[in-house]
């Protein structure tokens, strides 16, 4: 009983998902309701109808008391989890009992993250997102909605099942010698031939990335790179698995072991499976998606518009075609957000992919549209908070200088465009009421201007970077398909390796030696967001130290009840946690270190509400402003912080626990031991 939605203020729905078993309750209880005769609603339909009081009731209260509940549990147990983001209510709903309040919130965020990765800049304003998340197109609006349900889906499955997504973190692959090599090759063989080819259409490659199923192989970015922070690497790889989803029962019946060169274990050799007959082998290199569902109509009568995601049959994309995204790029002059860049996925082998992230030629006009916009917030804020005419002196500096700068941009966008005519009507105003002698000047008048300026930004912004005809320059696909085979000549004799490495990426084996009474730990560097722990494998077939089946399945239950109950913990001020759970000895710790590894003196951790949002670095980067915060009292210092989980048995003694966790801690990032990390 799960159900997530996203809706206008108007109870207009913008994005749903349920699953089968809330599909079929609102079914039943509105097909009850219908006329004898008459066919069952819309889905869409029921579903406005079910959530109409809700959000009626949400924006009643923000209209008459500037607030609103965030979370409420009906008489039947069912969660509700409630955020307004500027015009938009999101709602998740669960009533299985399978999910918390938090991780409701944490699905909330993730949501608003991902669609800030697809839409950019859009996303600042209600009325274009609206458009952009509900197109008029019926078809149009049946793939998006389908695709977003996809990544909330293989985001909701990671979750469950992947301990990077669990701390959101990046987890590597620990293969030295390979991982030097592949990103040897990426720099000195791949990017640069693509850069240097006139197929590329004016785009720069500025990161490479191999990814066997969640894990990171190898990283490349150009010198002329910003940093690709964790909260959208994580989000990229998110949309890269639902793009090519892996397929953990094919997986599963791979060898039983793996090598351990990477320092984790004991030397052992891996035998790959033979290779197939000229038979299969073509159809074995190349991975295929599983077929496209076909949706056939289902009554002539039924409304297709308002039910078009069950009705519609839909052509899969271009593969050849890249994903628009939004990310963060950080330079000299300051930090850019939700800048525009490319996106190409391209299958090696069913379960290892490689993504490149180009930069688009036009990319200077969004950084213009940043630094506009963000003079107009000001601005705004400015009028806002002062009386009379004497509002926002500084403000009306910050305008004065970008005058000619935004003259400019105009009149280079040119008025053929029906965007560039309306931003041009809507400048001109602005001036006439700012500057004109005859004019009110800086005052609260000036608002309704601000905001007309901000939507038209906007709406340039998204005539620039997500419209059909923007996509049009791209990488040719002769290009892609000569990175694609480069890849994949470089990592043939790896393939079998790698995809059961992946699952077996970290073993316990050489770590029970030297800690006794160790079943599981975690170790997070959320400088750099890399996590390091031992692969939890649950499935029947698969045997691990923790054995196979139900008895793997409990201890995994309780590792991700430890992040939970630390994540609360966390939230209240405490970054040490100590717990006893049954046969179970649970530790926590969050510390500092500077540069040189010494361990900085503890500070207070600040406190949080009870509806912030969810501390990661996935949807939000809790970690990133808890190290700005502590940096204040550690001046001219590069400051690191790290995070670690123990799993002991409960009949070792406290004292021995805390000891294994202090060497435990020292010896997972030793140069020498855990490379590239």
């Amino acid at each position: 009983m799960k159900c997530f939605l996203i809706a206008s203020e108007s109870a207009e729905v913008l994005f749903y998902w349920t699953d089968l078993e809330f599909q079929q309750n609102v079914q039943e209880q509105y097909g009850a309701s219908q006329e004898e005769g008459q066919g069952l609603p819309a889905f869409e339909d029921s579903i406005s109808t079910l959530f109409a009081p809700i959000i009626i009731s949400c924006s009643t209260m923000l209209d008459r008391q500037g607030d609103s509940y965030t979370c409420f549990t009906t008489e039947n147990n069912h969660i509700y989890v409630l955020h307004q983001f500027d015009e938009c209510l999101y709602i998740a709903v669960n009533g299985d009992g399978e999910e918390k309040e938090d991780d409701l919130r944490r699905k909330i965020y993730v949501m608003k993250k991902m669609i800030e990765v697809l839409f950019g800049m859009v996303t600042l304003s209600g009325t274009l997102l609206r458009k952009e998340l509900r197109p008029q197109d019926t078809e149009q609006r049946a793939r998006l909605w389908m695709y977003l349900q996809g990544l909330l889906e293989t985001y909701s499955n990671l979750r469950e099942n992947d301990q990077s997504f669990l701390v959101e973190a990046v987890e590597r692959l620990i293969h030295p010698t390979l991982c030097e090599q592949c990103i040897e090759f990426l720099e000195r063989r791949l990017v640069q031939q693509l850069n240097s080819s006139v197929e590329r259409a004016g785009e720069e490659v500025l990161h490479a990335f191999i990814l066997v199923h969640t894990k990171l192989l190898a990283f490349y970015s150009s010198r002329n790179a910003s940093t690709l922070t964790t909260s959208d690497l994580l989000a990229l790889i998110i949309m890269a698995q639902n793009m090519y989803p892996s397929n953990v029962d094919l997986d599963d019946q791979s060898p039983e072991d793996v090598d351990s060169t990477s320092g984790s274990g004991p030397e052992s050799f891996y035998t790959p499976e033979p290779s197939p007959s000229e038979g299969d082998s073509s159809s074995s290199e190349r991975p295929v998606r599983g077929n496209t569902p076909v949706f056939e109509f289902v009554d002539p009568d039924v409304q297709m518009a308002e039910d078009s995601l069950h009705t519609l049959e839909l052509s899969p994309p271009d593969p050849a075609t890249p994903r628009r995204v939004f990310l963060e790029v950080s330079l000299r002059d300051g930090l850019y957000p939700m800048m525009p860049h490319s996106m190409y996925c391209l299958p090696l082998w069913p379960g290892i992919t490689l993504v490149l992230l180009t930069k688009i030629p036009t990319s200077a006009v969004a950084m213009s549209v940043y630094k506009f916009l963000e003079a107009f917030a000001k601005l705004e804020k400015r009028l806002s908070e002062n009386q009379g005419s004497s509002a926002a002196g500084r403000g009306q500096l910050t305008i004065h200088e970008i005058r000619s700068k935004l003259d400019r941009f105009v009149k280079a966008l040119g008025p053929s465009e029906v965007q560039s005519a309306q931003l041009q009507n809507a400048w001109t105003e602005f001036k006439n009421k700012a500057f004109a002698r005859g004019g009110p000047g800086f005052t609260k008048e000036l608002i309704p201007c601000c905001n007309n300026m901000k939507t038209q930004l906007c709406g340039v912004y998204r005539q620039c970077f997500l419209t059909e005809s923007d996509m049009t320059r791209r990488l040719s696909p002769s290009l892609q398909e000569r990175a694609q085979t480069m890849v994949q000549e470089k990592l043939l004799d790896w393939k079998d390796f790698l995809l059961v490495k992946s699952k077996r990426n970290v073993t316990m084996v050489s770590y029970l030696d030297d800690f006794p009474g160790l079943i599981h730990f975690i170790c997070v560097d959320r400088s750099t967001g890399r996590m390091i722990a031992p692969s939890l494998s649950i499935s029947e077939r698969a045997t691990s130290e923790l054995g196979k089946g139900p008895v793997a399945q409990y201890i995994k239950s309780k590792v991700w009840s430890l992040v939970r109950t630390t994540r609360s913990y966390l939230q209240k001020g405490y970054s040490t946690v100590t717990l006893r759970d049954g046969d179970f000895y649970f530790c926590y710790f969050l510390w500092f270190e500077n540069e040189t590894g010494y361990k900085l003196e503890a500070g207070d951790i600040p406190v949080l509400p009870d509806d912030s949002a969810p501390i990661g670095m996935l949807a939000w980067d809790y970690y990133r402003k808890l190290l700005r915060y502590y940096s204040k009292n550690h001046q001219g210092e590069a400051v690191k912080c790290y995070e670690l989980l123990t799993v002991h048995l409960g009949v070792i003694p406290s004292e021995i626990i805390l000891q294994h966790c202090r060497q435990l801690a020292s010896k997972l990032w030793e140069p020498s031991r855990n490379p590239l990390l």
